[in-house]
């Protein structure tokens, strides 16, 4: 049995006909549309728009009254004409546009506080909470506060309005305000956990530790199992303990050094080294330090820096550090360890080990000659002539033999104390 497949036209109501096994497609018209409305529906649709539109009579405006108003105005007056209205409002306007009040607006507002007490307390908790979700906590305070400022009398809806305050002023690291947010709720609600947690949590924050921990127990004896409180409480007794530990350290370290410094100074007076401050400090010696070579040990040696001084050239090298068994003869090696140009420098003609005599300058001015294979510190341990520390640095005058006696001779006692302090 074979089937017939029909298409219609719509336009000429003409069929065709095609076998199952060949079929035919009869394509419409171009401008056929299968899902047009009739012509009664279309009749119908611009008879009612007719009936709304305006159609100015004599003597009335082109444009509706409330459009007509606009015509003189550019978009950007328009716009804030529009703004002024509280459903187009995209920034607070409070006034009328001629400087009186927004009455629509002020409308609104008065709208907020419209009922029973408690039912507009709740209202404003409502809004904060909203804001609180969308973290807009400035706001969200705003709302709390008005719901607090309705002064309804409903404990529980103050104590949530003041629990969720401090939530807000604890996230803005306000921690003084959640404090006292809290512990306004206490009073109006002693079993408070969310009060106890994050007065506990603004106490750790500003580091009053030990505040936290009680208003934190005080939680924990209302609620033993509470997860919040316990973790806070381990943190706070953690931060204690980190405390506790470093004050320890701190003061091990106090003693520690405090008594490097007595051995310092009694194995400096042991050995009747004398030091001596100058007014003019070099750059170098600012901040010289004399030390132990094992800082627990007086007995074991000391090191200092050294200024080796050569008047006649007026030239000096500095060196950073020295043992007092250090004898000139070792120093000096070291310091002419240097390239063939400098020695032919006419200058340093002299400036060999052999030519070469050292001095020291003693407490009352004057100076002193030292031997070149004898310690430092035999010279300063020596009664007398006494010879200190500079600043805390061996000063040393290395001057060629030949020129001693004419160096000597231009010495000033006087000048040389003058440049010590008092």
């Amino acid at each position: 049995m074979s089937m017939t497949n029909y298409t219609a036209s719509p336009r000429s109501g003409a069929m065709a006909m095609a076998s199952q096994s060949e079929p035919k497609i009869v394509e419409l018209p171009p401008d056929t549309d299968t899902n047009a409305p009739d012509d009664a529906k279309i009749d119908e649709l611009v008879s009612q728009w007719e009936k709304l539109r305006y159609v100015p009579k004599a003597g009335e405006p082109e444009l509706p009254p409330q459009l007509s108003q606009f015509t003189e105005k550019s978009t950007d007056e328009v716009m804030k004409e529009l703004n002024r209205l509280p459903f187009f409002m995209t920034e607070l306007d409070e006034t009328d546009g001629d400087k009186g009040e927004n009455a629509e607006l002020e409308a609104l507002r008065q709208l907020a506080y419209d009922g029973e007490p408690d039912e507009v307390a709740t209202n404003f908790k409502n809004q904060g909470n909203d804001c609180y979700k969308a973290k807009d906590y400035k706001n969200a305070i705003a709302y709390y506060t008005k719901g607090l400022e309705v002064e309804c009398d409903v404990p529980a809806i103050n104590v949530a309005l003041l629990i969720n305050r401090a939530a807000c002023n604890l996230e803005l690291k306000n921690y003084r305000r959640c404090i006292n947010d809290c512990k306004q709720a206490l009073l109006l609600d002693d079993k408070n956990i969310k009060a106890c947690f994050r007065a506990g949590k603004a106490f750790f924050k500003v580091e009053r530790y030990e505040e936290a921990l009680q208003i934190v127990d005080y939680g924990l004896s209302i609620d033993a199992e509470n997860a919040s409180l316990k973790q806070l409480k381990k943190e706070i007794t953690d931060k204690q303990q980190q405390i506790a530990a470093a004050k320890e350290r701190k003061e091990r370290e106090q003693k520690l050094a405090e008594m490097k410094r007595s051995i310092l100074a009694n194995s400096i007076k042991m050995r009747h080294i004398e030091i001596v401050r100058t007014r003019d400090v070099p750059e170098m010696l600012e901040d010289a330090k004399i030390r132990l070579e094992d800082d627990k040990d007086y007995q074991s040696q000391l090191i200092f820096p050294a200024m080796v001084l050569y008047p006649t050239i007026d030239e000096f090298d500095y060196i950073a550090e020295i043992g007092e068994l250090t004898t000139p003869l070792e120093i000096l090696e070291m310091l002419l360890n240097r390239p063939r140009e400098w020695f032919e420098d006419p200058k340093h003609k002299n400036f060999t080990v052999k030519k070469l005599q050292v001095f020291m300058e003693t407490m009352t001015g004057g100076l002193v000659k030292v031997g070149k294979k004898i310690a430092v510190n035999e010279a300063l341990m020596n009664e007398s002539p006494k010879a200190p520390l500079f600043d805390n640095a061996l000063r040393l005058y290395v001057v060629p033999s030949d020129d001693v006696d004419s160096w000597i001779g231009s010495w000033n006692k006087q000048q040389a104390l003058s440049k010590r302090k008092n």
